[in-house]
């Protein structure tokens, strides 16, 4: 009996396995147990860039505060300086108008001094007629009349008319008094004006200085923020890096379970076949010999499988939330729908699963990756939600997903990494 060839799956097998060895070497490893290294390398660089930038945000929500907390003084100090200013231009108004009315004082006090002077001088000239007429004048007054009742009459007018002029000169004295009185006043209170002017010009420049100096505290903030953002920016580069490089180790790792996989049951299958045809061979020898056909000799029996479902992994809660989201693979991705069966968009999809558990969750897919616990990918678990950003899925484990993906594919199951993930999210 001639040498017999391989079978052809063995072959494929084979072919299979070499592709998956050239493809694991892409990524710098060529046994699993390379792979494995280096995605624990990778997701240790992961893990100290996420903390780096965990570090730097609070870094960053430190400065932000300090720099709001200035820049609100600032607006409070420039207040305070509008203010002292419309202060200052108030008070320059009040002083000149002070200066005109002392102007129109001293005008005043000119014209009651006037007034005092020749009210004066008016009672003078009289007083010095009289004197000048001596002690006979009321005798004249009695002798030049033509009755006792007119003679009467001119005394009185003479007494009256001394009374006025007394009367006249005090008026004109106390209106003199009133208008220096009103001087004095004016002065002092302009004196009072001008000091408070200098004072509130000293504040001026002292709020001048503190919102210098303030504005030089914020433009330090403002650099110190800066270069914050720009170190944050680094470790979400060396962050979205390192989720690249370990979603190509998942891809090699999972090719290479696979492909020992394929390899062990090829080799499991070889030596069946081996074993059968030994067998095979051992029956004829002792019959006698037979007919040689190769043609019963399929290399080995093939079992398939058709419509096996996937399971989610692990046990608890979030594996029955994963399992029963499963269950609605193949139902069609509606724009904001919210029905498991006759249609939901992505976040209709996973509020709808874990409604069915009697957990609330929010609506839309960005608060749905602000709410729950954030969790790194490194511990999720099945049942929890993946936020790629405007999207979401449930994770079912083995680096994968269940998700209402589009209006073409429907709910579908995808793997993990098909987008950048943003956050991971616990509701359970």
């Amino acid at each position: 009996m001639g040498r017999r060839s391989l079978p052809k799956r063995v072959l494929t097998a084979i072919l299979i396995f070499v592709l998956a060895a050239q493809t694991v070497s892409s990524v710098g490893a060529e046994t699993l147990q390379e792979i494995r290294n280096e995605k624990q390398e990778a997701l240790n660089k992961k893990k100290e860039a996420e903390g780096k930038l965990s570090s730097i945000n609070k870094d960053i929500e430190n400065i932000s505060e300090e720099a709001e907390a200035v820049e609100a003084e600032i607006e409070e100090l420039d207040a305070q300086l509008v203010d002292l200013i419309l202060s200052v231009e108030l008070l320059e108004s009040d002083i000149k108008s002070k200066e005109n009315d002392i102007e129109n004082t001293k005008a005043e006090l000119e014209d009651a001094k006037t007034r005092v002077s020749e009210q004066e001088a008016a009672m003078a000239r009289r007083i010095k007629f009289m004197y000048e007429r001596g002690g006979s004048s009321y005798l004249e007054l009695f002798l030049e009349s033509k009755s006792m009742a007119e003679a009467v009459n001119k005394t009185e007018y003479s007494e009256k008319l001394y009374k006025y002029d007394r009367l006249m000169l005090e008026r004109y004295r106390l209106a003199r008094e009133e208008v220096e009185n009103k001087e004095r006043q004016l002065e002092e209170e302009l004196a009072e004006l001008e000091e408070i002017k200098e004072d509130l010009n000293a504040q001026k420049e002292e709020l001048d200085a503190l919102i210098a100096e303030k504005k030089e505290t914020a433009e330090d903030f403002a650099a110190q923020l800066s270069k914050a953002k720009s170190r944050a920016g680094e470790y979400k580069n060396q962050i979205s890096q390192q989720s690249e490089n370990l979603k190509k180790l998942n891809q090699a790792e999972a090719e290479k379970v696979a492909e020992e996989a394929r390899k062990k049951a090829e080799e499991e299958a070889r030596r069946k076949a081996e074993e059968a045809a030994a067998k095979k061979r051992a029956e004829e020898e002792s019959s006698g010999g037979g007919s040689d056909s190769s043609d019963s000799d399929d290399g080995g029996s093939e079992e398939r499988h058709s419509g096996t479902s996937v399971t989610a992994t692990g046990s608890g809660l979030g594996t029955d939330i994963a399992n029963y989201a499963l269950q609605f693979v193949g139902c069609p991705y509606v724009a904001g729908g919210t029905s498991l069966s006759n249609g939901c968009d992505c976040s209709g999809f996973t509020q709808g699963v874990f409604s069915h558990f009697g957990i609330k969750i929010p609506r839309s897919s960005y608060a749905q990756s602000a709410d729950g616990t954030e969790v790194s990918y490194d511990e999720a678990k099945a049942g929890d939600i993946i936020y790629y950003g405007g999207h979401v899925g449930i994770y079912i484990g083995n680096n994968q997903i269940v998700h209402a993906s589009t209006a073409a594919t429907g709910i579908k199951i995808s793997s993990a990494f098909y987008r950048s993930i943003i956050t991971v999210r616990r509701y359970y």
